[in-house]
C-alpha cells in the first residue's frame, strides 16, 4: 500500500516538473546558453513585446478631421449666398422623419429632402443608399404621378462632407388635410 502511495506522489512530481520546464523542442532565442524557458515566462515576454508601443509595422490611423458642413452648400451651392448646413454626425438614427424624394443634381443618387418642421431646421438633403427599401420607393415614385412625401427611419453615415442613410422603414406620408 506504501507503494502504491510513493508511486503516485513521484507521478505527480515528474509531472509538475514536466509541465514547468516544457519547451517548444528548439528552445526560444530568448532561453540562449541559460538552458530552457517555462512557456509562461515565453509568453509573457512576447505579450510584453507585442504590447510595447515601439513595434515595428505602421503607424496608428489618425483621427479625421472634424468637417461639420455640407460639401453640397454654402459655396459649393448652385445659389449665391446659399447657407452653410451642418453635416449630421456618423451613426445618428433619423426616426419617422418626412419628406420628399428626388434625384440628385448629377443624377446618380436618390436624395431626401427633410419637410421643415417649424422649428427653423436647416438639414441638408441625405444620399439613399441602395437596399430594398429604396428600391420600393423607386417603384411608387414610378408608378404614380403625384409628388409623394415619404416617412423615413434609418441610420445615418458619413462620407467626405456627405450624409447618407441606410433606410430601415419607409412609408408614404398622407397628404396634409388642406
Amino acid at each position: 500500500m506504501r507503494r502504491w502511495a510513493a508511486v503516485a506522489v513521484a507521478a505527480v512530481l515528474g509531472v509538475g516538473v514536466a509541465a514547468w520546464s516544457d519547451t517548444d523542442g528548439a528552445g526560444s532565442s530568448e532561453a540562449g546558453s541559460r538552458g530552457a524557458t517555462p512557456r509562461a515566462v515565453r509568453s509573457a515576454r512576447e505579450m510584453d513585446r507585442l504590447l510595447s508601443p515601439n513595434t515595428p509595422g505602421g503607424e496608428p490611423l489618425q483621427p479625421i478631421p472634424d468637417s461639420r458642413k455640407d460639401e453640397t452648400s454654402g459655396t459649393k451651392a448652385v445659389a449665391p449666398g446659399a447657407p452653410v448646413l451642418n453635416v449630421m454626425r456618423e451613426g445618428t438614427l433619423i426616426v419617422d422623419r418626412t419628406g420628399r424624394i428626388h434625384k440628385s443634381a448629377d443624377g446618380q443618387w436618390m436624395e431626401f429632402s427633410f419637410d421643415s418642421d417649424g422649428a427653423a431646421m436647416k438639414d441638408p438633403p441625405v444620399v439613399l443608399l441602395p437596399n430594398l427599401k429604396l428600391m420600393a420607393i423607386e417603384n411608387e415614385l414610378a408608378r404614380g404621378g403625384r409628388e409623394l412625401r415619404f416617412r423615413i427611419t434609418g441610420s445615418v453615415t458619413e462620407y467626405r462632407g456627405r450624409n447618407y442613410i441606410l433606410l430601415d422603414k419607409v412609408v408614404v406620408a398622407p397628404e396634409a388635410v388642406k
